[in-house]
C-alpha cells in the first residue's frame, strides 16, 4: 500500500509523457484524478493506522512497513514505513498537491510539463517522509531539489532563472553536507548500516567525542539550509517571489518540512546524547529565526515576500521546540512529548495555512499584476470572498485560537518552557510581531478607499483549491484529537 501511494504519481507522469498529443484538459483532469486518488488512499490508511509497539520483539513501531534489499554491499535497503511523526506529513503532502492540482486548472502554459513535474515532485516528497533508510532518504531529498528547480525556472516570473539557480546551488550544497553526515553515521555504526531503525538502536555516536560533534554539525547544517533557519535562509525569499503560486505552496508547505522532519526523524533519535550536548545552540538558532523572520516580514511591501519571511519565523518555532525538548530533565517526559508534538503539529499547520496564503498571493498577482501592497487598497469592497478567506488565513497564521496554529504554538511554548524558559519567553514576541505584520498587510490590501479597480473575485476553482485547506486548519484548531492521537504516542516514544 505504501509503495503504491508513493509511486503512483510518477507512474502517471511517465504515462502522460509517453502518450503523444494528449490534450490539456485530459492532462489537467488526469493530474487531479491522481492526486484525489492519493488523498483517498491516505484517508484509508489513516483510518486503518495501527503502529507496532517500539521495542517489542520483531516490531519497529512503524505501520505499513516494507524492507527489501537494495544495495547489500553497504546495507542500504528499500525500507519504508510510517508512524505518528510521518503519517501526518504524508497526508499533508497529498492534500496540498491535490489543492495545487485543482488551482492549476487555470494553467495554460505548457500544461503537460507542469503537471508531470508536480506528479514527480509528489512522489519524491512522499518518499522523503516514508523513508527509513538514510540513503533512500537522501535520494528522495535530492530529487525534490531537481523538481522544484525546473518548476521555478520554467514557470516563474521575470527573475525566475536567477532565483532557481540560487535555490538549486544553495540547497544542493546543503544536501551534499547532509550526505557527509549520513556517511559519518554509516562509518560510526557497527555493523555498518544506513538503516535508520538500526541506527537508533545502536546510538552510533555515543562516546565518539569530536567525531560525534562533526557528524551532528553536518546533519544540522544540511537540514537547516532546507528548513531554512537563520543565517542560511537567503535562498528562500527570491525562490518564493519568483515561483508560480502552486510552486510556492509546495515549496513552503512540503519542501521546508523535509528539514524539520529530518531533525525529528534522524537527528534526535540517532544522536540523542550529542544533540543534548549542543541543544542550547539549536535553541538560540530557533529564537533568532523566530524574531528575525518576523521583523524582516514586518518591513516588507511585497505580499509574497512577506509570507516567505513568515515561513522563517514559523520554522523557528519548530527548531526551538526540538532543541528545548533535549534540555528538559529526564523526569519530565510530558514536557518533552508536548514540545515534539507541538513541532509536528506546527509542520502540518504551517503547511495548510501558508500553502493557502501563497495560493491567495497568486490570485492577487493574477488580478492586479503585482505583489506590491502599496498598489492596492479597499479590495474588500471589490473582492469580498477573496478578502474573507485571506483574513481567515492571516488570523490562522498569527496563531489565533480556533485555528491549527494556536494548537501547535501552545504546545511548543508549554513544552519548551521547562527546558529553555528564557528563550521561550523571548520567542513569544514573535507572535506579537506576526500579528502586527498581518494586520498591517490586511489593512493595506483590503481596507480604506480603493486605489485601483480590480475585477474578479475568487472563482469556483480557486475556492475549491484554497477553501479545504482553511477548513482543515479550522478543524484541527477546534477538534485536534484526530491529529494529536496519532502524533502523541510517537512523540512520547521518541
Amino acid at each position: 500500500m505504501l509503495s503504491l501511494v508513493v509511486f503512483l504519481p510518477v507512474v502517471v507522469a511517465v504515462v502522460l509523457l509517453a502518450v503523444p498529443r494528449v490534450s490539456d484538459p485530459v492532462v489537467r483532469w488526469t493530474w487531479i484524478g491522481t492526486s484525489a486518488t492519493e488523498v483517498a488512499l491516505l484517508v484509508g490508511m489513516w483510518v486503518a493506522y495501527s503502529p507496532g509497539s517500539p521495542g517489542s520483539p520483531g516490531t519497529s513501531g512503524f505501520a505499513y512497513e516494507e524492507n527489501q534489499r537494495w544495495i547489500p554491499s553497504v546495507r542500504a535497503g528499500y525500507h519504508v514505513g510510517v508512524d505518528g511523526l510521518s503519517l501526518p506529513l504524508v497526508a499533508l503532502t497529498a492534500v496540498l498537491f491535490l489543492a495545487c492540482a485543482i488551482y492549476s486548472l487555470r494553467q495554460t502554459e505548457r500544461v503537460r510539463g507542469f503537471a508531470t513535474l508536480f506528479l514527480f515532485l509528489e512522489t519524491v516528497c512522499l518518499g522523503v517522509f516514508v523513508a527509513l533508510d538514510l540513503l533512500l532518504f537522501f535520494v528522495f531529498f535530492d530529487l525534490s531539489i531537481v523538481g522544484m528547480y525546473f518548476v521555478i525556472a520554467g514557470w516563474g516570473h521575470r527573475g525566475a532563472a536567477r532565483a532557481a539557480l540560487k535555490f538549486f546551488l544553495y540547497t544542493f550544497l546543503g544536501s551534499l553536507v547532509l550526505l557527509l553526515g549520513f556517511i559519518g553515521l554509516y562509518l560510526a555504526s557497527s555493523p555498518h548500516t544506513f538503516d535508520i531503525v538500526e541506527l537508533v538502536r545502536q546510538d552510533p555516536a555515543a562516546g565518539k567525542g569530536a567525531v560525534a560533534g562533526l557528524i551532528l554539525l553536518a546533519l544540522v547544517l544540511g537540514l537547516a539550509i532546507k528548513t531554512p533557519t537563520v543565517p542560511v535562509h537567503t535562498w528562500l525569499p527570491p525562490a518564493h517571489v519568483e515561483a508560480p503560486a502552486a510552486g510556492s505552496a509546495i515549496l513552503a508547505g512540503v519542501l521546508l518540512k523535509m528539514g524539520t522532519y529530518g531533525f525529528v526523524r534522524i537527528v534526535l533519535p540517532v544522536l540523542p546524547g550529542t544533540w543534548r550536548d549542543y541543544a542550547p545552540v539549536i535553541v538560540i538558532v530557533g529564537v533568532l529565526s523566530v524574531l528575525y523572520g518576523a521583523l524582516v516580514a514586518l518591513a516588507q511591501r511585497d505580499f509574497k515576500r512577506m509570507i516567505a519571511y513568515t515561513s522563517v519565523n514559523h520554522m523557528g518555532y519548530i527548531v526551538l521546540a526540538v532543541g528545548a525538548a533535549a534540555l528538559v530533565g529526564q523526569s519530565d517526559a510530558q514536557a518533552r512529548q508536548l514540545a515534539i508534538t507541538g513541532a509536528v503539529t506546527q509542520m502540518v499547520s504551517h503547511g495548510l495555512i501558508t500553502g493557502a496564503l501563497f495560493l491567495l498571493a497568486g490570485v492577487l498577482y493574477q488580478r492586479g499584476g503585482t505583489y506590491d501592497m502599496g498598489s492596492y487598497g479597499g479590495l474588500a469592497r471589490q473582492l469580498p470572498v477573496f478578502a474573507g478567506i485571506t483574513g481567515l488565513a492571516a488570523f490562522a497564521s498569527l496563531g489565533l485560537p480556533g485555528f491549527s496554529g494556536f494548537i501547535a504554538e501552545f504546545q511548543i511554548f508549554t513544552g519548551s518552557l521547562r527546558g529553555a524558559p528564557v528563550a521561550t519567553a523571548i520567542a513569544l514576541l514573535g507572535v506579537l510581531i506576526t500579528a502586527a505584520l498581518f494586520l498591517r498587510a490586511y489593512q493595506r490590501l483590503f481596507l480604506g478607499p480603493p486605489s485601483r479597480q480590480v475585477v474578479g473575485d475568487l472563482t469556483v476553482t480557486e475556492t475549491a483549491a484554497i477553501g479545504p485547506l482553511m477548513l482543515l486548519a479550522v478543524a484541527i484548531g477546534l477538534f485536534p484529537r484526530f491529529l494529536l492521537d496519532v502524533i502523541e504516542p510517537a512523540a512520547g516514544a521518541l
